[in-house]
């Protein structure tokens, strides 16, 4: 320092300035900094280094624990398709399976005294103990989830037979079981997700390694590793009014000129829709797929006689194929309330076609009138004089209906609550219980015979032609084979199929769903009149969304292993971090990254 001339003090020596500046500031005494982090380039300088080196290290960090998260997922095993079980209330009571999404380990077995609140156990459907089953759902046990496996012989999409006249005892043990299985579920409350997929390759492969952890005393945790089931779904929700469409198609009698009366009417009618314990693979190939099958032939074959007025009938023919079944024929009931009462009060008798594509030589007619009545007698007596000449027998069921009970179990009932004359033709001789031989599981395309239908369209078409022709008690052929009104197998081969194919729900069926447009295009082939109506389902029943989803199934491994992987790639990121700090900074600053950071205040002397 150099004293000032005028003022007596210090003045600073730029050359020793430049040393003293680099240690302290002159103007800040006791408060100062070093220089190197008061002046403003170099402190930016040290700072951008600083966060360079920061950077890479939280780069390095996330990519651990990117890679740690990672490890459960990074074995994916399959993805498969799975189906929901069905939710849904009853008066405000709920059934089915609450839940869909699922997220667990998997296991093979209910092992006693386990915790299994996270496991979703899979069964195979011919492993299943009805009984066990129905004890553990009754006293609601915690349960992360179930998957049924069921065979691929029961897939609407397999090619495995055709018509079920191959079926083996095992087949039918396992159908049997199903059916059991399938009624349980339906009427069970479950609070855990329930799901059924097709056995494969990849499933069965899945399965033979769960069953050997289980066997060896390490069944699937968090802690042993294993595989992990998860279906991503959002929480189910009400579907807001579901929708019943019924399609109808009408044939006009012949009036000889000068009759004002109103022709008598003859109605053939069907349900078409399905229910079951999973609505994405309720396609029904007998319940209800053979009926419309049959009225869709039957309409064919009249639509040909009433073509040409020489052989027209003086019976109006009515087509109805009607939606609700399962629910005590809803649709049904809602179309014939919408009938013109003219046109109801001319019924003359309706035949309501279910389930007829199983039988072998017994047929039944339902009915809730007394036998004894003279239309039921005329009903049963042409349905029996045909079957006679075809080498078959047809029955008669008399059940008494209830007013007071709206439980319906025949389509022939809503009509007989309308003083209708009606029976249900069927191939079931007793009546289902509610939500019974609606259509379910077991009952696939391989177990329905098109010789069955067809002996039922002969049966059924026969003797209406017979009635409406007059020629009750006379053995003449209409339909004979070989002749332009003949039974076309291929025509209820190819609708077989579809039906076979398409699951048929009704809350699930759009208006404009593309089955429901092709049977109102069928039908208005077949009819001079077609109308469709659309009606709310009512009644008790409320539905919930989400039916189907995929399955990801992931082989994770143990903590022990997750650790293990851990250390190492930690060692090894810092190794290589080191290295790259050492070659491109030196190691001073690196070791600097770890040196604990000087003091910002500096004492004075």
């Amino acid at each position: 320092m150099k004293p000032d001339g005028h003022r007596g003090t210090l003045k600073p020596d730029p050359e020793v300035a430049i040393v003293i500046f680099s240690f302290e500031h002159p103007t800040l005494g006791n408060e100062s900094e070093p220089y190197l982090s008061a002046h403003p380039a170099t402190m930016a300088i040290a700072k951008a280094r600083e966060r360079e080196v920061l950077e890479s290290v939280y780069s390095m960090i996330a990519l651990v624990f990117v890679l740690v998260a990672c490890v459960e997922l990074c074995g994916a095993a399959t993805v498969i398709d799975v189906y929901r079980l069905i939710q849904y209330d009853l008066a405000g009571v709920p059934f089915g399976s609450r839940l869909a999404n699922l997220n667990h380990h998997g296991g093979s077995s209910f092992t006693p005294g386990a915790d299994l609140s996270r496991t979703v156990v899979i069964v195979p459907i011919r492993e299943v103990n009805i009984n066990f089953i129905r004890e553990y759902i009754a006293q609601k046990q915690p349960l992360g989830g179930l998957l049924f496996l069921l065979p691929q012989k029961f897939s609407f999409q397999s090619k495995d037979g055709t018509g079920g006249d191959d079926q083996d005892s095992i087949v039918e043990h396992t159908r049997s079981i199903l059916v059991e299985l399938e009624q349980l579920l339906i009427h069970a409350n479950i609070p855990y997700p329930v799901y059924f997929a097709f056995e494969d390759d990849n499933i069965d492969a899945v399965l033979a390694d769960i069953k050997r952890h289980d066997v060896s005393g390490q069944p699937a945790t968090a802690t042993t590793g294993g595989f992990k089931l998860v279906v991503s779904a959002p929480e189910p929700k009400k579907l807001a009014s579901p929708t019943v469409t019924n399609i109808q198609g009408w044939l006009p009698g012949l009036k000889t000129d000068g009759d004002s009366n109103q022709l008598p009417t003859i109605v053939i009618v069907a349900p078409y829709d399905t229910f079951g314990a999973a609505p994405a693979l309720a396609v029904g190939s007998d319940s209800s797929g053979s009926g419309v099958v049959a009225l869709l032939e039957i309409a064919r074959l009249f639509s040909i006689l009433y073509s040409n007025p020489k052989t027209r009938g003086r019976y109006n023919l009515l087509f109805g194929l009607t939606s609700g079944g399962p629910y005590n024929y809803n649709g049904t009931h809602k179309w014939l309330r919408s009938l013109d009462q003219r046109l109801r009060e001319s019924i003359d008798y309706a035949i309501c076609l279910n389930s007829i594509g199983s039988w072998d030589t017994d047929l039944w007619v339902h009915v809730s009138k007394p036998p004894e009545n003279a239309y039921i007698k005329q009903i049963f007596e042409g349905f029996s004089n045909i079957a006679e000449e075809m080498g078959l027998k047809v029955g008669l069921k008399h059940k008494k209906i209830n007013i007071s009970n709206p439980r319906v179990a025949w389509e022939h009932e809503q009509f007989s609550r309308l003083r209708v004359t009606a029976a249900t033709i069927s191939g079931l001789s007793v009546a289902p219980e509610l939500l019974e031989s609606t259509g379910g599981l077991a009952d696939t395309r391989q177990f329905v015979k098109e010789t069955s239908i067809v002996k039922g369209v002969k049966i059924v078409a026969e003797s209406l032609a017979r009635h409406i022709y007059s020629h009750q008690g006379k053995n003449i052929q209409i339909f004979a084979d070989d002749s332009s009104l003949s039974i076309d197998p291929y025509y209820i081969r190819s609708w077989l199929r579809l039906l076979s194919q398409t699951p048929r729900v009704a809350p699930f069926i759009s208006k404009n769903d593309p089955f429901i447009m092709a049977l109102k295009k069928e039908l208005a082939d077949h009819t001079v009149e077609m109308n469709v109506q659309h009606e709310v389902l009512d009644g008790i029943f409320t539905f919930y969304d989400f039916t189907r989803a995929k399955l990801n199934i992931y082989q994770v491994a143990s903590v022990t292993f997750d650790l293990l992987l851990l250390l190492v790639l930690g060692s090894y990121l810092i190794v290589l971090f080191s290295f790259l700090v050492i070659t491109t900074r030196g190691l001073d600053d690196l070791i600097s990254l770890f040196r604990r950071p000087p003091s910002r205040k500096v004492k004075t002397a």
